[in-house]
């Protein structure tokens, strides 16, 4: 990539450039491990780092914030000037925006007179105080309808720009937007940032992102790309905590901000965290029960760094591949640094041996420069190095697409082929499915023409596994380990899986009634 000057747009190409090398770096302004962190950042080749600045509650100085933002933003781009920084403008507001004093030039945005007044805690909020959107005298939701509540996002999206940064992630967008009818306020506000991120931002352009499946109105999409958490499945079969990531995450396609057109907006897939650990050892709550809390009674990035170092490596190179796999538009952003919450890890120091206890999961080679490093930073570095076509050689269709053959027949017999063909076995709790299940949609295929269907799947663990074909879905017709069909019979054919996360292509072929796996 080229440090250069992407005058209020971008491509999809540069975009999903950036996205394919986008890391979590929650928090990284505050980072006590920074010399160490931005080694990490350049030896792993990272080219988006989100989260690095932003608050939930404000800070006791709000420009010294900002102060230390841009200070981290110049020594980000010492490193490479390249890197695009992400901050955020949570949907959370506290009664602090009283000391913090409305500058000059925001009232002049909005075409207001200027006053000399600090921020309206009280004006921001929803009047009929909806259940979960004032949470106390302290903090609440802000309402997006409020002129006062736009005064405050352009302020801190105007002073990150400023600073250096080229990204903001704007929360829960469907909360604080909840009274904005047809987002006419929403909308309204993001173009007054673009605005004046192209006559002020280091290269021209700020992208904005929400947790998300998109928001279009009238064909114009909000956002620059979207975000989300994974979702997932617990596997109970499997010793320790062990899960399998479950296809979602629709993206809304549209007209982007950048003059471009898509049926899905590429999207980031990232570990949240919401809290840290939901449960206390000493309750001694069953396997099964605690495999339904949250994620194994933890949020996700707390359940990921709570994983031994082999089990965190192996994870990673799962969800990768899973994200190329089911989704071709969506991108795993990789966990570097992210706070545990409530969740403290014990990590054994570097250089003294004795146990110490974590509350931020960094993904440093754990050395001098960051001695409670979880050590994930060759994994992720590797992987990137390594990835090359799974997207084309193995993608499948997007989850918001059609499967195909709704109106498909066979040109030689005239026969309707199967609009709905279901691959079933005993493989299918490991993809989020119960297993046998041939009416799954999990495990639906795709037509691809000519009486071809396919479909591909990151299977995580080792294994022998049975498995067949079900055009239509019923038992009347299965087909697995030859051309002849069976009707609700025990007839499998057996795939033996090696090597943990292995990606396998079925082909379904219905005019030569064969079934064939295909290890990627």
């Amino acid at each position: 990539m080229n440090h250069s000057n992407f005058n209020g747009s971008i491509s999809r190409e540069a975009l999903e450039r950036y996205l394919s090398r986008a890391i979590t770096a929650a928090d990284l302004v505050n980072s006590d491990t920074l010399d160490d962190d931005l080694r990490m950042i350049r030896n792993i080749g990272a080219k988006f780092l989100g989260r690095a600045s932003g608050v939930w509650t404000l800070e006791p100085d709000d420009e010294a914030h900002f102060r230390k933002s841009r200070t981290l933003a110049e020594r980000v781009h010492e490193v490479d000037p390249d890197i695009m920084l992400q901050t955020c403008i949570f949907e959370a507001i506290f009664k602090g925006v009283e000391n913090i004093e409305i500058p000059d030039w925001v009232f002049k945005a909005f075409q207001l007179p200027v006053e000399r007044r600090t921020f309206r805690f009280a004006d921001m909020l929803f009047d009929g105080k909806p259940h979960g959107y004032v949470w106390d005298d302290n903090g609440g939701i802000p309402n997006i309808e409020k002129q006062e509540t736009r005064l405050w996002f352009f302020y801190r999206a105007a002073s990150y720009i400023d600073a250096g940064f080229e990204a903001i992630h704007m929360g829960q967008i469907h909360l604080y937007t909840a009274e904005d009818t047809g987002f006419t306020k929403t909308m309204a506000l993001f173009e007054k940032i673009r605005d004046y991120a192209k006559s002020n931002a280091r290269r021209g352009i700020v992208l904005l992102d929400a947790h998300t499946h998109g928001v279009n109105v009238k064909g114009r999409l909000l956002f620059d790309f979207h975000s989300m958490p994974y979702s997932r499945m617990p596997i109970l079969d499997k010793p320790g905590d062990k899960l399998a990531l479950v296809q979602e995450g629709f993206s809304e396609g549209g007209l982007t901000p950048s003059g471009w057109s898509c049926d899905a907006l590429p999207v980031i897939m990232e570990l949240d965290n919401w809290g840290g650990q939901f449960f206390d050892e000493k309750e001694g709550i069953p396997e099964e029960r605690r495999a339904w809390m949250e994620w194994w009674g933890y949020d996700q990035i707390s359940w990921f760094a709570s994983q031994d170092d082999e089990s965190r490596n192996r994870f990673l190179e799962y969800a990768l591949k899973w994200t190329a796999v089911n989704n071709t538009n969506a991108y795993l952003q990789m966990p570097v640094r992210r706070t545990l919450g409530s969740c403290r890890i014990q990590i054994t120091a570097w250089g003294t041996g004795e146990e110490s206890s974590s509350s931020c999961y960094q993904a440093n080679t754990p050395g001098e420069g960051c001695p409670l490093g979880f050590g994930q930073e060759e994994t992720i570095k590797r992987l990137w190095q390594s990835e090359t076509d799974l997207r084309q050689r193995a993608g499948n269709p997007l989850p918001n697409t059609s499967y195909g053959a709704e109106d498909s027949y066979d040109p030689e017999t005239g026969i309707k082929l199967p609009a709905r063909v279901i691959l079933f076995g005993s493989f299918q709790h490991h993809l989020g499915a119960i297993n046998h299940d041939s009416n799954s949609e999990t495990t639906r295929m795709y037509y691809v023409g000519d009486g071809i269907y396919k479909r591909s799947f990151v299977f995580p663990f080792r294994g022998s596994f049975e498995y067949a074909v079900a055009p239509y879905g019923t038992l009347s017709q299965l087909y697995s380990i030859d051309n002849y069909p069976r009707s609700g019979s025990e007839t499998r054919s057996t795939l033996e899986i090696e090597c943990e996360n292995t990606v396998v292509t079925f082909v379904f072929n219905i005019r030569s009634r064969s079934l064939t796996a295909y290890v990627i």
